[in-house]
């Protein structure tokens, strides 16, 4: 019990707080995500039909997976390269994270971000009127001015800050929970979407290739969506083997939903 007591607490510690989230992750995926998911997609339908109140909410959502990863990082910054107490990046410590941690993918992740930022801009302020080019085109690079931008803020996580932050809020701890928080949010925000992606009715496994190939195809989709909003605890506990662990627990839920066709 002693045992049990002390791990749990290490679980809070700034160091294991991605396994925290992973865990956190698996405990909505049994026990709120499908009514969460439910809500949201009556959001979206309710936004189509015109609702002006579901259009702004989702709107915000959108938003909010633009926003919530650079105000994440940027508190946490100063916190995770100070526990780490070294000078390289973390996409230079060895090819397996150069790999994984590269911001192509993030980048092309923002891009459909924004794209339907502005499809929600655009259908407020000119509805269902034919567009023009002088308005369009502008709209199309802002859109991925920006993109490249909040790429560009939320990488500098990996590298290390050449000095101290010159505000002071930014090296207190309180910063650091603070932007943990926005990174939890940012991850049930991705998640709802991936449970609503693999919303869809699904009969048990017709036989063992069936089985394979729907666990196969559900766990890389899974993984696709959920390790960039996880990257960046990714990047403290790469080296650990139980944080796959974690990762595959907290998918595990929604994975095995659907390979065995329940619900």
């Amino acid at each position: 019990m002693e045992s049990f007591i002390k791990t749990l607490k290490s679980l809070f510690a700034p160091t294991n707080r991605g396994m925290l989230l992973d865990v956190l992750v698996f405990v909505l995926n049994l026990v709120a995500m499908n009514f969460l998911t439910d809500k949201f997609i009556g959001l979206i339908q309710k936004a189509n039909a015109g609702n002006l109140v579901a259009y702004y909410l989702l709107f915000l959502f959108c938003l909010g997976i633009f926003i919530l990863p650079p105000l994440g990082t940027t508190l946490k910054r100063w916190h995770f390269h100070r526990r780490r107490g070294g000078a390289k990046s973390v996409n230079s410590e060895e090819s397996v994270a150069g790999c994984l941690f590269n911001p192509v993918l993030y980048f092309c992740l923002n891009i459909l971000i924004v794209c339907f930022i502005i499809a929600y801009i655009f259908q407020f302020f000119y509805g269902d009127k034919e567009l023009d080019g002088a308005t369009f085109v502008p709209a199309v690079f802002f859109g991925m001015f920006l993109a490249a931008l909040q790429t560009y803020v939320v990488y500098r996580y990996f590298s290390p800050p050449k000095k101290d932050p010159s505000f002071e809020f930014l090296r207190d701890p309180f910063a650091e929970t603070v932007g943990d928080a926005c990174l939890y949010l940012n991850m049930i925000a991705f998640e709802l979407v991936l449970n609503m992606l693999l919303s869809f009715p699904s009969r048990p496994p017709s036989g063992v290739t069936d089985f394979l190939g729907r666990l196969f195809f559900i766990t890389f989709i899974a993984l696709l969506i959920y390790f960039p909003p996880r990257m960046y605890y990714l990047a403290e506990d790469i080296k650990r083997p139980r944080a796959l662990l974690t990762i595959l627990l907290a998918n595990s839920p929604v994975i095995l939903r659907v390979v065995f066709g329940i619900g």
